[in-house]
C-alpha cells in the first residue's frame, strides 16, 4: 500500500487574533484608514462558525478595542449597494451607541464601486452612493479607480466609471479614496484631468512603481499613500522605495511622512506578526492566520519606521550635507511615531 499522503492541518486556536503591541498609547492609537469590516466578521464566521463573537459588534469589541483601535475608515465598495451599510453607520450615530456596541471606537465610512465591479456600475446603484454620501458618518467616496492585474471589468469601462465616479465626488467636495494596480498612466490622466490639484486623494494599497507614487505626490499636496501590511512581504519592494523616496531633498516636501496606515482587512496580515513569541509554541509553529483586522497596524507601522532615516551623529555628518541628511537632531523613527503621524494624516484625509 502507499504511504498517506494526506496533510495534517493544524487548528488555528481563534485567541492568537487577541493582538497587543507596546506602541500603542493614547499618543499613538490606531487609526485603520481602509477596512473591509462586514467581509472580516463573515470571513471570521466562516472559519469559526461556532466563534466567540456572535457579532460584529462583539467582534470589535472582543478584538480591536482591546488592541487599542481608536478609529477606522469602513469600506463599502460592492455593485449594487449592500444594504447593510446602514446599520453601521446608524449604530455609530451618537455617543452612546459607540460606547455601548462599538466599545467607544469611531467608526467611518466610505463608498464607491471597486474597478473589479465597474461594469455593474448603473443609475440607481449610484444613487444609492450618493445617497450615502450624506449620512453624517461617511467620510469619502471610493474604493474606485483602474485594476489591470485582473481585468475584472473591461478597461474602458474601468475608466467610464472611473470618471463619472470622481466627478460625483469631486461635485460633493468628498474626499477620494482611489485603487490603482498596474494603471498608472491612465490612474494620472484621469485624476489630474478631473481633480482639482488641492483635493484630498488616498492611494489605497500602494504597491505600484515609486516613480509614479512621486509624479502624483509632486502634483496633489492634499495626497497621501496607504500602507498595508503587503509592504512586509519580501516579494514588494516598491511600496518600501516609495515610502523612503518622500525623505529625499528632492521631495516636494522632504522628510514629511504622507502616509496613511491601513489594514484592506480582511487581506495581508503583516508579516512582523508572525515574530511574536506565541507563534515559536510548537502546537501553532509555521501557521497562517487566516485573516488580518484593525489591531495588526502597529506591525506595520514598525516595519515603516525601520525603513526611515535615522538619526546621525554631528561629527559622522559631511561639511554642508547636514541638510540632506536629514536626520539630525531629530527624534528617532518607530513605531509609535510612525502611528501618530498616520494617525496626523488621517485627520488631515478624512476628519476622523
Amino acid at each position: 500500500m502507499g504511504k498517506n499522503n494526506k496533510r495534517s492541518h493544524k487548528t488555528i486556536p481563534e485567541s492568537l487574533f487577541q493582538l497587543t503591541h507596546p506602541a500603542v498609547s493614547s499618543a499613538s492609537p490606531i487609526v485603520d484608514t481602509h477596512t473591509h469590516l462586514a467581509s472580516t466578521f463573515e470571513a471570521y464566521r466562516l472559519k469559526y462558525p461556532n466563534g466567540e463573537y456572535k457579532t460584529v459588534y462583539d467582534f470589535v469589541r472582543g478584538l480591536y478595542v482591546p488592541a487599542g483601535v481608536q478609529e477606522i475608515v469602513d469600506v463599502w465598495c460592492e455593485a449594487p449597494v449592500r444594504p447593510l451599510w446602514r446599520e453601521f453607520a446608524d449604530s455609530a450615530l451618537t455617543e452612546e451607541k459607540r460606547r455601548d456596541l462599538w466599545g467607544g471606537m469611531g467608526y467611518w465610512f466610505v463608498m464607491g464601486v471597486h474597478p473589479h465591479q465597474a461594469k455593474d456600475y448603473t443609475d440607481a446603484v449610484e444613487a444609492d452612493i450618493i445617497e450615502a454620501m450624506a449620512h453624517p458618518r461617511c467620510v469619502g467616496w471610493g474604493e474606485m479607480g483602474l485594476d489591470y492585474h485582473y481585468d475584472n471589468s473591461p478597461r474602458p469601462i474601468q475608466q467610464e466609471v472611473f470618471t463619472r465616479q470622481l466627478r460625483c465626488a469631486v461635485r460633493l467636495k468628498k474626499p477620494l479614496t482611489i485603487h490603482t494596480r498596474e494603471a498608472d498612466d491612465d490612474t494620472e490622466r484621469i485624476l489630474k484631468a478631473e481633480v482639482p490639484k488641492d483635493h484630498k486623494i488616498h492611494i489605497h494599497c500602494f504597491t505600484d512603481s515609486p516613480a509614479f507614487a512621486q509624479r502624483l505626490l509632486d502634483w496633489f499636496p492634499n495626497l497621501y499613500i496607504g500602507i498595508t501590511g503587503v509592504i512586509t512581504y519580501a516579494t514588494n519592494t516598491d511600496t518600501s522605495t516609495t515610502v523612503r523616496n518622500m525623505f529625499l531633498p528632492s521631495s516636494p516636501s522632504p522628510h514629511r511622512l504622507r502616509i496613511v496606515l491601513e489594514t484592506d482587512a480582511p487581506y495581508m496580515v503583516p508579516t512582523p506578526v508572525y515574530d511574536l513569541p506565541v507563534f515559536a509554541k510548537p502546537e501553532v509553529k509555521g501557521t497562517r492566520l487566516p485573516l488580518c483586522h484593525s489591531g495588526m497596524v502597529p506591525w506595520t507601522a514598525g516595519f515603516v519606521a525601520n525603513l526611515l532615516p535615522k538619526p546621525q551623529p554631528q561629527e559622522e555628518v559631511a561639511e554642508g550635507q547636514a541638510e540632506s541628511a536629514g536626520a539630525i537632531g531629530e527624534e528617532i523613527w518607530d513605531a509609535a511615531r510612525v502611528m501618530s503621524v498616520a494617525r496626523e494624516n488621517a485627520r488631515a484625509m478624512y476628519g476622523v
